[in-house]
């Protein structure tokens, strides 16, 4: 079992690059550059894996801060499991410590939904982590909603956020961020209750 003096791995899942970056699919990416900020940090390439990481501490200063290594994998979302897996390995980080932080088709834009274990509801970053370690980590889920019409889901993940949804974006990514600090703060419950709209 994990105790608080573990190290948690904050991971966000996204596709590495410019055409990438604005993409619905990069939300986990965006929550973590702004814990990153937040912790006065700068991502640089990890020695051990195909990913870029921030080391530091969220939370209060003293017994209530929390360390932290904050992961963007480099490695596309599809094979995100390696870099995730040998950073948890490397840093010793317990399972129930790892968080993915992820776009959700299944929650309505502007609303999160935290969770320990679960399926991957067809996500690749989800199912590549889940393959590589097991699902139960925590996963605090970015709902991006269901394409409109006809479109293909893979071409709906990776278009950029409509005009309409970009005036709440960096709103909803404070709110994402706020959930990460609050479930490692003080928990999951309280974290659900606080932010599972």
């Amino acid at each position: 079992m994990s105790d608080a003096t573990d190290p948690w791995l904050i991971v966000g899942l996204g596709n590495p690059g410019p055409d990438y970056a604005a993409n619905r699919h990069n939300v986990g990416f965006m929550t973590v550059d702004l814990l990153a900020t937040r912790i006065g940090g700068k991502f640089k390439r990890a020695q051990k894996a195909q990913a870029q990481v921030v080391e530091g501490r969220i939370g209060p200063p003293g017994p209530g801060s929390r360390r932290v290594v904050l992961v963007k994998p480099m490695s596309y979302m599809n094979l995100s499991g390696g870099p995730v897996t040998a950073l948890r390995d490397f840093y010793k980080v317990p399972l129930d410590h790892v968080v993915a932080v992820h776009d959700e088709l299944d929650v309505e834009y502007g609303s999160l939904r935290l969770k320990l274990g679960g399926g991957d509801n067809g996500h690749n970053g989800l199912k590549s982590m889940t393959k590589a370690m097991g699902p139960e980590y925590h996963r605090v889920r970015f709902g991006i909603g269901r394409p409109p019409g006809r479109m293909q889901v893979a071409d709906f993940v990776l278009r950029d956020f409509s005009s309409t949804e970009r005036k709440e974006l960096a709103f909803l990514v404070d709110r994402s961020a706020d959930a990460v600090e609050c479930l490692l703060a003080e928990g999951l419950e309280r974290a659900q209750s606080a932010y599972n709209s």
